[in-house]
């Protein structure tokens, strides 16, 4: 068994990790390292919070001792800057140098994408939140091992208000939906591997939920729901689908496929990671 040493970055700060957890979560961190371990078992995984005031970092040879890094979601906005945000792209930047394989769900594609000399926006849409539709592999994504074993068209759990707007030198685009035009990429920049994908693949549906019990005034403004009941309804679903992720009467009435359903397939872009980015640089830097 190849026994990986892997950092996860938590991208909350104290303050964002309080309120997910009030709301029926798990800090993102301590979620996205338990499916790493579910998905390479034995592995011995770090977690450092770089939001937090005084946060004590890896810098760029700390990082290189890693067989792997995964940056979490978060409820920041990188164009925001200030000093729960600069430190991550920073981060972000010696991870590059360091030449240790990096993924990225969500708010971990945003950071990357500014790291590497891109920008991001507020999708002028609004929050593509619930369930992200039909991504739909481009011809570079098709080719990609990130996605070996993935349908060209799938359905994902997702939360995200921002997106990639400019695309930066070494960015390879592979995922698009009708929602963001950067679903999902690869990043070559300063010697470093990034792959990361604008959706969720380590959530669960008791993941979402809690973003819907923690999310109030901007799912009514966007129209997402009329009325506190039509939410208060849906969270209920979701925890139904926890329990039972092939409850026929929820899979028919959300129309979900098994790229949302089954966990080997929602989990598969990390899996596809771990074996095609991190094991072969494992042995390539004679980590054996």
């Amino acid at each position: 068994m190849t026994i990986l040493r892997l950092l996860v970055i938590e991208g909350n700060t104290s303050e964002g990790r309080a309120r997910a957890a009030a709301s029926g979560g798990t800090v993102a961190s301590d979620h996205y390292a338990e499916v790493l371990r579910a998905l390479s078992p034995g592995a011995v995984i770090d977690i450092c919070y770089p939001a937090d005031p005084g946060a004590n970092l890896p810098d760029r040879m700390g990082l290189a001792h890693y067989d792997g890094i995964a940056i979490t979601g978060s409820a920041l906005n990188v164009y925001d800057g200030g000093p729960a945000i600069e430190p991550q792209v920073e981060l972000m930047r010696q991870i590059y140098r360091s030449g240790t394989p990096c993924f990225g769900s969500c708010w971990g594609l945003q950071v990357a994408t500014v790291a590497a000399g891109g920008t991001v926006i507020a999708n002028p849409r609004g929050r593509e939140i619930g369930f992200a539709r039909d991504i739909t592999l481009n011809e570079a994504g098709l080719r990609h091992p990130m996605y070996e074993g993935k349908s060209s068209h799938f359905d994902a759990i997702a939360v995200h208000l921002d997106e990639v707007a400019l695309i930066p030198e070494g960015m390879t685009v592979l995922a698009a939906n009708a929602w963001s035009p950067v679903q999902a990429a690869e990043i070559r920049h300063d010697g470093g591997l990034f792959w990361g994908v604008q959706y969720h693949p380590e959530y669960t549906f008791g993941e979402i939920a809690s973003v819907f019990r923690r999310y109030g005034k901007p799912l009514f403004e966007q129209g997402i729901f009329r009325t506190e009941e039509e939410k208060q309804a849906f969270v209920v679903d979701l925890a139904t689908l926890e329990a039972s992720p092939t409850d026929p009467a929820l899979v028919w009435r959300f129309g979900l496929g098994p790229a949302v359903t089954d966990k080997a397939l929602r989990t598969l872009e990390i899996r596809n990671w771990i074996e095609h980015a991190v094991k072969p640089a494992k042995s390539t830097r004679g980590r054996a």
